[in-house]
């Protein structure tokens, strides 16, 4: 089989080395941006792809949503299978591209695009044919977890550890997706598309780790705690959650054994019991070994990861209840009802009693409206 690849950034030059040492695959052309053909097999048409009759599959690994949705969908509409590590496109465009796939007899898979090197979404879809998902989620960040594991490690600071993640090439540029949770929330939204065949677009929470400081660090770790960036998703009835938040874990918890740029993804079965997948989330070969393992899928004959059932739904977050520790200004306190709480100069931490997830979302959004700091996290 032989496969262009769009994009050659960090991911494609690792799926295109990849190609090129594959028994079984063949590179082919890479598109790239207009002046930037400086070697005979790059190209700056997509339609010159489209038009190839040599090329049978196209991997994309540009990210964004343009134009990186309109190449995918020219590709299908020539017949190309298409595979992508792009979470942002499969979570805005996924739906759309499955159906452009099947009306053109060709292939869409995307398991790249959650868990760098862990195959999350390949082992979801195949447990979900025998057996009930009852719930998913983990550690779908590298970045941050790279960067909370430094933090608590090493005592660094917010602002050091995200400019050593941009250094080592975990964290972009502009971070704003990977700090805000917003990557691990476009992540488990994949994930219950593949689980349940609701793809969720409205309802979700994401908290982050942009709120988060060395005393923050400091105190909680004091009390014994560790904080990972959880994402969670999964079924109460026929309604369907899903949100990320820093979640402080004691000790002996699993997540705790997770360092540097690693993911832990996992499921609970009905059957099965819990599965747990734990690889490197974040890196040019880690996740090109994700693009190439779904492209030698297809060439066993494997096309969809997304069902036609698949429909965008309303994820309701309120029926999920836990506890939290929050650091926030004093005149906030009474914003909650606490459990305890401890004084530290202008601010307050404390313990809240439980409260659903959906409300503490959005009294910690009223709070940072009036311009003060607040970090919270679940506690487990």
């Amino acid at each position: 089989m032989k496969v262009a690849v769009l994009g050659f950034g960090t991911v494609g030059k690792g799926v295109y080395d990849m190609l090129l040492a594959s028994p079984t695959l063949e590179a082919g052309s890479v598109l790239v941006r207009t002046g930037k053909c400086d070697a005979p097999f790059k190209t700056d048409s997509i339609d010159a792809i489209c038009a190839d009759k040599s090329i049978d599959a196209v991997a994309e690994v540009m990210g964004g949503i343009e134009p990186a949705f309109s190449y995918c969908a020219a590709a299908l509409k020539a017949g190309k299978h298409v595979v992508t590590s792009n979470k942002a496109l499969v979570a805005a465009k996924g739906i759309e591209l499955n159906t452009l796939a099947r009306e053109n007899n060709a292939g869409f898979l995307f398991s790249a695009a959650c868990g760098g090197a862990v195959p999350f979404l390949h082992n979801l879809e195949l447990a979900r044919l025998s057996d009930e998902i009852i719930s998913l989620g983990g550690i779908l960040n590298g970045t941050t977890n790279f960067m909370l594991d430094k933090m608590q490690s090493e005592g660094m600071d917010y602002a050091d550890v995200l400019k050593e993640a941009q250094a080592l090439g975990y964290a972009e540029a502009d971070p704003t997706a990977d700090v805000t949770g917003l990557d691990a929330l476009r992540k488990i939204m994949l994930g219950c598309a593949v689980a349940y065949d609701m793809l969720p677009n409205e309802g979700l929470l994401n908290e982050g780790i942009d709120s988060l400081s060395a005393d923050d660090v400091k105190h909680f770790q004091s009390k014994g705690l560790t904080c990972r960036l959880l994402a969670k998703g999964g079924k109460v009835g026929d309604k369907l959650y899903a949100y990320v938040q820093p979640v402080l874990v004691k000790a002996d918890a699993p997540e705790c054994a997770v360092k540097k740029n690693f993911n832990m993804a996992k499921y609970l079965g009905k059957n099965s019991g819990q599965i747990v997948l734990m690889g490197q989330g974040a890196g040019r070969y880690p996740t090109a070994s994700a693009v190439v393992r779904d492209l030698e899928c297809l060439s066993y004959g494997q096309r969809v990861m997304m069902h036609t059932e698949c429909r965008q739904v309303k994820a309701d977050n309120g029926g999920c209840v836990c506890s939290y520790y929050v650091r926030m200004p004093k005149m906030y306190a009474d914003s909650f009802e606490l459990e305890c709480a401890e004084n530290e100069g202008d601010n307050v931490r404390a313990v809240t009693k439980s409260i659903s997830v959906k409300d503490m979302h959005e009294k910690v959004k009223a709070i940072r409206a009036s311009g003060a700091s607040v970090f919270f996290a679940e506690l487990s």
